[in-house]
């Protein structure tokens, strides 16, 4: 098996792999792209390569950009993609690229906030949190996009906690969702403390929802109550237990905020997490037509919009309304500050991964790998977590050989001994 493993991993070093380092600034723009200029806050560790600029590790303390990426124009894309770069440097005319990356203490950050806000109607600030497996370009140009193609006119704020960008590093996504609670908080009420921020609203996607929830729970048990600015708040595909749900919402209390729900009965990444968790349910795939949530949501006077029938390329159904040129522009314009959004970019064979891995049982994962090789080859968006993967699975092929082996010896050594 782990010649096998080794094999594998030498046929896919041989091949061209996913384009790292994107966030390199580009020498010159296209003079008929766009251009997103939005504000990041992380609690992601620095990275020494300026194209990576924050890893998926946690870092010490809060960290500050300000970032300008380009959107080709728009005969060269379509509506709900991010167009990623093929090669390094990006062709702006059909790519996204960046122009611009200014590293920023909190202090400038907040400054230039208040300043953006003061120009811009209405002075409308849009707080994005990512979900599960991002890295953190994923999160700045999925973010550029949302704002692009909701036409929504806000001060863009990116919120993008230590995802380490992996189908298998489940645990340790959530586990930094939990760590960056207190910076989340701490953002919001700095944007509730600015008299240029006239209204805040709030999407959320998959296990960021988690981590907002958190935030705004923190909040209100801290102030009393959800800042009045926050004005709307929105939970796409939430990965977040039904039950968990009713106790944030409850402790959150009443408030101004308008709640929006947007869920789907057959997304299939939240199913699986259901059984990861061993839940009755997660809040993202619930039908909102049966009770109790009917009546709950009503009560709590949260809007559901049911995307179930919506049908995209999108084969998790997990960030459907990412797909739907109609879906984004109506949550732009309706919502005045919503935008679609997806997961990172997710090859056909990390899901058969997924699905295979189960709770990463090391006859599980070698399954998974048999079937996602040949697509790994090909698919450039699998490749990178395929060569990690192939790591991992060497070194617990043998942990769990040398397991295995004791707990069959261990009983006919010793008699007496029970498991």
């Amino acid at each position: 098996m782990r010649f096998a493993a080794g094999a594998l991993a030498l046929l896919l070093a041989g091949c061209a792999g996913d384009v790292q380092g994107v966030l390199a600034p580009v020498a010159h723009g296209a003079p008929d792209a766009s251009k997103v200029t939005m504000l990041v806050a992380t609690t992601r560790s620095p990275d020494p390569d300026s194209g990576v600029l924050f890893s998926g590790e946690r870092g010490a303390k809060s960290s500050f950009a300000e970032i300008t990426v380009s959107i080709p124009p728009e005969r060269a894309r379509k509506v709900g993609e991010v167009q990623w770069p093929s090669r390094l440097p990006g062709d702006p005319e059909r790519e996204f690229v960046t122009l611009k990356v200014d590293r920023l203490d909190q202090t400038a950050a907040l400054a230039r906030l208040h300043a953006t806000a003061l120009k811009t109607p209405k002075r409308r600030v849009l707080l994005f949190v990512h979900g599960f497996n991002n890295r953190f370009e994923d999160a700045v140009y999925r973010f550029a996009q949302i704002v692009h193609d909701s036409d929504a006119n806000v001060v863009p704020l990116l919120f993008t906690w230590p995802s380490r960008g992996s189908l298998f590093a489940y645990g340790y996504d959530r586990e930094s969702t939990n760590y960056s609670r207190h910076a989340l908080e701490a953002i919001l009420q700095a944007l509730a403390r600015d008299p240029a921020v006239g209204e805040v609203s709030i999407l959320a996607h998959s296990m960021g929802n988690w981590l907002a929830l958190e935030s705004l729970r923190q909040m209100a048990i801290r102030n009393g109550q959800i800042a009045p600015k926050i004005a709307n708040i929105m939970l796409a595909s939430p990965d977040v237990d039904v039950d968990v749900f009713r106790t944030q919402i409850a402790e959150i209390g009443k408030s101004r905020s308008k709640f929006t729900l947007f869920v789907s009965q057959d997304d299939r990444a939240l199913a699986v997490s259901r059984r990861v968790w061993g839940s009755t349910a997660r809040l993202g795939a619930i039908n909102p037509e049966a009770e109790p949530y009917r009546d709950e949501l009503a009560a709590d006077g949260i809007t559901v919009l049911d995307l179930t029938k919506l049908r995209s390329d999108d084969r998790l159904n997990h960030g459907k309304f990412a797909e739907s040129p109609e879906v984004v522009r109506l949550i732009g314009t309706r919502l005045v500050a919503g935008q679609s959004i997806t997961d990172s970019r997710v090859g056909l064979g990390d899901r058969l991964m997924a699905v295979t891995a189960g709770a990463a049982a090391t006859v599980g994962t070698a399954a998974g790998l048999a079937i996602a090789a040949p697509i790994a080859i090909v698919d450039p968006h699998t490749r990178r977590n395929f060569n990690g993967r192939i790591e991992q699975l060497g070194d617990s092929i043998s942990d769990t050989a040398s397991t295995t082996g004791d707990a069959l010896t261990t009983p006919l050594l010793n008699p007496g001994h029970t498991q």
